[in-house]
């Protein structure tokens, strides 16, 4: 398998991102050159009520690491913001609590055909899904990754935009545990992981939280061909 690599600006990072491109047998040291190529480029859906950490961790480590990334949402124009949202546990509620988060800014107009010029799709949770899993053209955007066999990434209540795609049957994979019934009726099988813990059946990668941030990257890097040395 060739290797591309494309290597970090001067100063910043003191590593080197790689990624393993089909080629014809060879490898390129370390020495040679680095090519110029096109990093892995990620798109995100996200929407109002998206949970904050869920966008803007992976959105900002995938920047970090040397892709591009943009973040669109349906009816946005790039610049605009969509309201996040956190979610946690605090005693004496029975469910997760929410609170207002950070303004997040969609860096690209929403297109349900997107997938020609995409290497991934990432889907955030929160209560953004339950929204969005309504408009056609977001599932005929969900639909076509998963018909195209390209990565999707899905953390927590995202699986609920894979579940209304009907992009699930004959999957395995896991989500916040109160969308296990949905993936089940969708012909899914729901796996219980912990909350730091991710799940892989080809190119789908689901997380049932955001504590799963580190292991949902690194695999979808992985699924991408990409990996980070460090000197």
């Amino acid at each position: 398998m060739e290797r591309m690599a494309w290597r970090e600006k001067d100063g910043v990072g003191g590593g080197r991102v790689e990624r393993e491109m089909p080629g014809v047998g060879h490898t390129l040291s370390s020495s040679s050159p680095p090519p110029t190529m096109p990093p892995p480029r990620v798109l995100m859906l996200v929407g109002d009520a998206v949970e904050d950490y869920e966008a803007m961790v992976p959105f900002q480590a995938l920047l970090a690491v040397g892709a591009a990334v943009d973040a669109v949402c349906p009816g946005k124009a790039a610049g605009d913001k969509v309201h996040t949202v956190v979610h946690d546990f605090e005693d004496g509620h029975q469910t997760y609590t929410e609170k207002p988060g950070h303004g997040f800014a969609v860096t690209a107009e929403f297109h349900a055909g997107a997938v020609a010029s995409y290497d991934a799709l990432f889907l955030p949770g929160g209560r953004a899904p339950e929204y969005l899993r309504l408009n056609k053209d977001v599932l005929t955007l969900v639909r076509s990754f998963v018909d195209a066999g390209k990565p999707v990434a899905a953390v927590c209540h995202g699986a609920q935009l894979l579940t209304a795609a009907g992009a699930v049957s004959g999957r395995t994979l896991t989500a916040y545990p109160a969308c296990a019934p949905e993936c089940r009726a969708a012909g899914a099988t729901f796996k219980e992981t912990a909350s730091d813990g991710v799940v892989v059946d080809g190119p789908l990668i689901t997380a049932p939280a955001w504590p799963a941030h580190p292991a949902l990257v690194r695999e979808l890097l992985k699924a991408l061909g990409t990996t980070v040395t460090h000197k």
